[in-house]
């Protein structure tokens, strides 16, 4: 069998799992065939881990690296504000594409992706692991099945602790310009999954937003030490002085700094095409990391309740997410309340505490590998899937800025997404 040729743009800490997934799991199937990025010491931090590195091309060479290394597939993991660039330019090149969430960050850059799809005849695929986690499938299935009956509404609540919160306020996320904010870059997992939990579509969005705990005024000065430790091995290979001499970015930012223009304490209330709303809120300064889900429907009520770490341990606030941080205590809980009877506990046997619970794994199974078994739970997300999470992060940005609500039509992506 013939090996799908891939090839990454952007070589930053989320590529490693890509470049994992290529060069191990799925390398019978898959082949890592060039890297691409501004910074050539991110590059070569990546291949050094291979057993046998991979051409490397600065990311003006984009083009020609897809024509030399005849690439079949682009993986894009750069700056979100660069997805567009280079998702078109592999499209029109005869590419198919894999990016990291969100699909972009505005209205006019979507529509030129969907666009381009469109014209190309290629495929835009969109990494919405959350899709993927076992207790996410378990709610879907919940609904599917009219357990609850009809939903009619939606609460859901989003904890990053002052470890992982505050890490978006260290790196380039926390310039709007740069990630949308964190209604578009984190929040897009959260709406694409009520997207398709409800198997439904935004239609109206408002919003209120605010910088509350970090920035040059915020509320948490003084509240402990937020200074990120760049010890980490994997860590100061992508991020340290070499890399920092290369292209000047920098991904230890002090969170109290002047710069950052996204906010931290977020409230949104989405109105559905079928009837239901959605309260949501996202807070990114709490003690405890988790989320709450209740839906509310015709026949009774659905919760889910994800406690990722119970607390932050003073000697590992400093830490990075995902570069040895520590797991502290967490738990779930996925029930359903039925009218008239005692609620039921649903047992999620396969739910993991690293990887998005284990969704990573799984989803990366489903897109690389050509026997993959058919998907009854339709997990995969498509560019109309990425447009549509981002009707409600992009509406909800506008209603933040204007003070009013905002129909989602009115975003001018037309109907290109449905």
């Amino acid at each position: 069998m013939e090996k799908t040729r891939y090839a990454i743009v952007g070589t930053g800490s989320r590529a490693a799992m890509f470049v994992r997934a290529l060069t191990a799991e799925h390398r019978d199937a898959c082949e890592l065939v060039a890297l691409a990025d501004p910074n050539p010491v991110r590059i070569a931090a990546h291949n050094a881990r291979l057993p046998a590195p991979v051409p490397a091309y600065p990311a003006t060479e984009f083009a020609a690296m897809i024509e030399r290394e005849r690439v079949d597939v682009v993986v894009v993991c750069t700056v979100d504000r660069y997805h567009d660039e280079y998702i078109v330019a592999a499209l029109e090149a005869g590419c198919d594409v894999l990016t990291e969430k969100p699909m972009t960050i505005d209205a006019p850059r979507c529509a030129r992706i969907l666009d381009a799809e469109r014209r190309t005849g290629r495929r835009v695929r969109v990494t919405f692991n959350y899709r993927y986690n076992p207790l996410h499938e378990a709610v879907k299935r919940v609904l599917a099945a009219g357990e609850i009956g009809v939903v009619g509404s939606v609460h859901f609540e989003w904890l990053l602790d002052v470890r992982h919160g505050a890490d978006y306020f260290r790196r380039w996320h926390r310039d709007k310009a740069d990630s949308g904010g964190l209604l578009v870059h984190k929040a897009g997992h959260h709406f694409d999954l009520v997207n398709w939990w409800l198997a439904e579509e935004p239609i109206q969005v408002y919003a209120q937003g605010r910088l509350f705990f970090y920035g040059p005024a915020g509320a948490g000065e003084g509240a402990g030490n937020f200074a990120v430790d760049m010890s980490d091995p994997e860590l100061a290979a992508l991020y340290g002085p070499a890399a920092v001499r290369a292209d000047g970015y920098r991904r230890d930012r002090d969170v109290f700094a002047p710069g950052v223009s996204i906010e931290d304490d977020l409230a949104v209330l989405v109105s559905y095409r079928g009837g239901a709303s959605m309260t949501y809120h996202l807070t990114a300064y709490a003690p405890w990391e988790g989320y709450r889900v209740m839906f509310n429907g015709s026949r009774g009520r659905l919760e889910l309740e994800v406690v990722e770490s119970d607390h932050v341990a003073p000697d590992s606030a400093a830490a990075v997410k995902g570069f040895g941080t520590p797991t502290e205590r967490g738990k779930v809980s996925l029930r359903v309340h039925p009218y008239w009877a005692p609620p039921r506990e649903i047992e999620v046997s396969d739910h993991r505490r690293k990887g998005h619970g284990g969704a990573d794994a799984r989803m990366l199974a489903a897109l690389l590998d050509p026997d993959a078994p058919e998907d009854p739970l339709g997990r995969g997300a498509g560019a109309a899937d990425g447009a549509r999470a981002l009707l409600v992060g992009l509406a909800a940005n506008e209603s933040i800025a204007t003070g009013r609500p905002i129909r989602t039509d009115d975003l001018n992506l037309g109907r290109t997404y449905a």
